[in-house]
């Protein structure tokens, strides 16, 4: 069984910056697209970033561009969110996913095509 496992979450003034890690537990595992997700209290689950496999391809919510990046160490497994220019709006449970298909950035927004999925870090940006 794979688990996802979220670190780097915590409570930030607005203006400053956290990095978020996701790794893998459990069995070997490579993964294909991986991405970020969000969910504040009260809305839906809602996209932030994904990458592809070689890293060569990421995508971002339009909420984000600009300020947030990601990437990815493939000898780890590992996928980081280094999120700078924090806005109390972005205060939410962040979320990892991984999909062991293979799919183009089109599809990277869509929850459907991750199989893995973390148990997510709470980021709190205070005004």
């Amino acid at each position: 069984q794979v688990q996802l496992v979220e670190s780097g979450g915590g409570v930030v003034q607005a203006g400053g910056s956290l990095r978020l890690s996701c790794a893998p537990s459990g069995r070997t595992f490579s993964g294909n697209a991986m991405a970020w997700f969000r969910q504040a209290p009260g809305k839906e689950r809602e996209f932030v970033a994904a990458i592809s496999r070689s890293g060569g391809s990421t995508l971002y919510a339009d909420s984000v561009k600009g300020r947030f990046t990601i990437s990815r160490d493939n000898s780890k497994n590992t996928v980081f969110l280094q999120m700078n220019s924090l806005k109390p709006e972005d205060t939410a449970v962040y979320y990892c996913a991984a999909t062991s298909g293979y799919y183009g950035s089109f599809y990277f927004p869509k929850r459907e095509i991750y199989d893995y999925w973390g148990q997510g870090t709470q980021v709190t940006v205070s005004s």
